[in-house]
Protein backbone atom coordinates (compact mmCIF):
# COMPACT_ATOMS: atom_id res chain seq x y z
CA UNK A 1 0.00 0.00 0.00
CA UNK A 2 2.71 2.33 1.31
CA UNK A 3 5.92 2.38 0.13
CA UNK A 4 8.99 2.12 2.87
CA UNK A 5 9.71 6.13 2.40
CA UNK A 6 6.37 7.33 2.05
CA UNK A 7 5.22 5.62 5.43
CA UNK A 8 8.72 7.14 7.00
CA UNK A 9 7.47 10.96 5.42
CA UNK A 10 3.84 10.36 6.75
CA UNK A 11 5.52 9.32 10.39
CA UNK A 12 7.67 12.37 10.41
CA UNK A 13 4.82 14.59 9.47
CA UNK A 14 2.66 13.26 11.85
CA UNK A 15 5.18 13.64 14.41
CA UNK A 16 6.38 17.28 13.61
CA UNK A 17 2.26 18.59 13.65
CA UNK A 18 1.56 16.92 16.84
CA UNK A 19 4.90 18.14 18.77
CA UNK A 20 4.26 21.52 17.26
CA UNK A 21 0.81 21.60 18.01
CA UNK A 22 0.65 20.47 21.33
CA UNK A 23 3.55 22.91 22.14
CA UNK A 24 1.33 25.78 21.15
CA UNK A 25 -1.63 24.42 22.55
CA UNK A 26 -1.30 22.79 25.71
CA UNK A 27 1.20 25.44 27.27
CA UNK A 28 -1.57 27.82 26.40
CA UNK A 29 -4.48 25.58 28.08
CA UNK A 30 -2.09 25.00 31.00
CA UNK A 31 -0.93 28.38 31.95
CA UNK A 32 -4.08 30.42 30.99
CA UNK A 33 -6.83 28.05 31.78
CA UNK A 34 -5.66 25.41 34.46
CA UNK A 35 -3.53 27.93 36.68
CA UNK A 36 -0.20 26.64 36.35
CA UNK A 37 3.12 28.05 36.64
CA UNK A 38 5.27 28.09 33.61
CA UNK A 39 7.70 26.50 35.16
CA UNK A 40 5.26 23.49 35.19
CA UNK A 41 3.72 24.01 31.72
CA UNK A 42 7.60 24.14 30.39
CA UNK A 43 8.04 21.23 32.38
CA UNK A 44 4.55 19.26 31.56
CA UNK A 45 6.23 20.42 27.77
CA UNK A 46 8.79 19.14 28.08
CA UNK A 47 7.96 15.94 29.59
CA UNK A 48 5.28 15.50 26.67
CA UNK A 49 8.26 15.88 23.83
CA UNK A 50 9.10 12.21 24.22
CA UNK A 51 5.39 11.07 24.26
CA UNK A 52 4.76 13.17 21.39
CA UNK A 53 7.27 11.88 19.50
CA UNK A 54 6.22 8.01 20.09
CA UNK A 55 2.85 8.32 20.16
CA UNK A 56 2.31 11.29 16.59
CA UNK A 57 2.26 8.06 14.09
CA UNK A 58 -0.01 6.02 15.57
CA UNK A 59 -2.63 8.86 16.75
CA UNK A 60 -2.54 9.95 13.06
CA UNK A 61 -3.38 6.29 12.18
CA UNK A 62 -6.10 6.29 14.71
CA UNK A 63 -7.45 9.18 13.48
CA UNK A 64 -7.35 8.31 9.90
CA UNK A 65 -9.13 4.94 11.01
CA UNK A 66 -11.69 6.67 12.87
CA UNK A 67 -12.55 9.45 9.67
CA UNK A 68 -12.86 5.88 7.53
CA UNK A 69 -15.38 4.80 10.07
CA UNK A 70 -17.15 7.62 10.15
CA UNK A 71 -17.00 8.28 6.26
CA UNK A 72 -18.21 4.59 5.68
CA UNK A 73 -21.37 4.93 8.27
CA UNK A 74 -22.21 8.49 7.67
CA UNK A 75 -22.46 11.62 5.15
CA UNK A 76 -19.06 12.99 3.60
CA UNK A 77 -19.34 16.39 4.77
CA UNK A 78 -17.75 18.85 6.59
CA UNK A 79 -19.57 18.33 9.98
CA UNK A 80 -19.16 14.63 9.96
CA UNK A 81 -15.25 14.86 9.46
CA UNK A 82 -15.28 17.72 12.43
CA UNK A 83 -16.76 15.26 14.84
CA UNK A 84 -14.71 12.20 13.77
CA UNK A 85 -11.93 14.69 14.28
CA UNK A 86 -12.49 15.72 17.83
CA UNK A 87 -13.69 12.08 19.22
CA UNK A 88 -10.47 10.74 17.88
CA UNK A 89 -8.18 13.79 19.21
CA UNK A 90 -10.28 13.59 22.44
CA UNK A 91 -10.37 9.76 22.90
CA UNK A 92 -6.58 9.56 22.12
CA UNK A 93 -5.10 12.19 23.62
CA UNK A 94 -7.16 12.60 27.01
CA UNK A 95 -5.30 9.98 28.73
CA UNK A 96 -2.01 10.70 27.88
CA UNK A 97 -2.60 14.40 28.82
CA UNK A 98 -3.91 12.92 32.46
CA UNK A 99 -0.19 10.58 32.26
CA UNK A 100 1.97 13.68 31.62
CA UNK A 101 0.48 16.11 33.70
CA UNK A 102 0.62 13.62 36.76
CA UNK A 103 4.12 12.96 35.88
CA UNK A 104 5.00 16.55 36.50
CA UNK A 105 3.22 17.13 39.73
CA UNK A 106 0.20 18.61 38.70
CA UNK A 107 -2.66 19.02 41.56
CA UNK A 108 -5.62 16.60 41.27
CA UNK A 109 -7.65 19.84 40.44
CA UNK A 110 -4.89 21.22 37.91
CA UNK A 111 -5.80 17.59 36.10
CA UNK A 112 -9.06 17.65 36.65
CA UNK A 113 -9.14 21.10 34.54
CA UNK A 114 -6.52 21.24 32.39
CA UNK A 115 -8.26 17.54 30.88
CA UNK A 116 -11.86 19.25 31.36
CA UNK A 117 -10.89 22.11 29.41
CA UNK A 118 -9.00 20.14 26.58
CA UNK A 119 -12.08 18.34 26.39
CA UNK A 120 -14.06 21.90 25.81
CA UNK A 121 -11.82 23.66 24.14
CA UNK A 122 -11.27 19.98 21.49
CA UNK A 123 -13.99 21.28 20.05
CA UNK A 124 -11.50 23.95 18.31
CA UNK A 125 -8.29 22.24 18.76
CA UNK A 126 -9.31 18.66 17.72
CA UNK A 127 -10.95 20.09 14.57
CA UNK A 128 -8.33 22.64 13.89
CA UNK A 129 -5.54 19.66 14.74
CA UNK A 130 -7.34 17.46 12.03
CA UNK A 131 -6.63 20.72 9.25
CA UNK A 132 -3.13 20.77 10.70
CA UNK A 133 -2.28 17.54 10.64
CA UNK A 134 -3.67 17.20 6.68
CA UNK A 135 -1.92 20.21 5.84
CA UNK A 136 1.73 19.11 7.42
CA UNK A 137 1.40 15.61 5.53
CA UNK A 138 1.26 17.76 2.12
CA UNK A 139 4.34 19.81 3.36
CA UNK A 140 5.87 16.22 3.36
CA UNK A 141 4.68 15.31 0.15
CA UNK A 142 2.44 12.39 1.87
CA UNK A 143 -1.53 11.33 1.61
CA UNK A 144 -3.46 10.95 4.52
CA UNK A 145 -7.12 10.10 4.96
CA UNK A 146 -8.10 13.18 2.97
CA UNK A 147 -6.65 15.70 0.74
Amino acid sequence: MFSRSSRLRMAAADTFALVVYCFIAGMAIEILLSGMSVEQSLSSRLVSLPVNIAIAWPFGQYRDAVLRFARRYGPDTFWTRSIADLLAYVSFQSPVYVAILWSVGADTQQIITAVASNAVGSMILGVAYGYFLEYCRRLFHVAGYVN
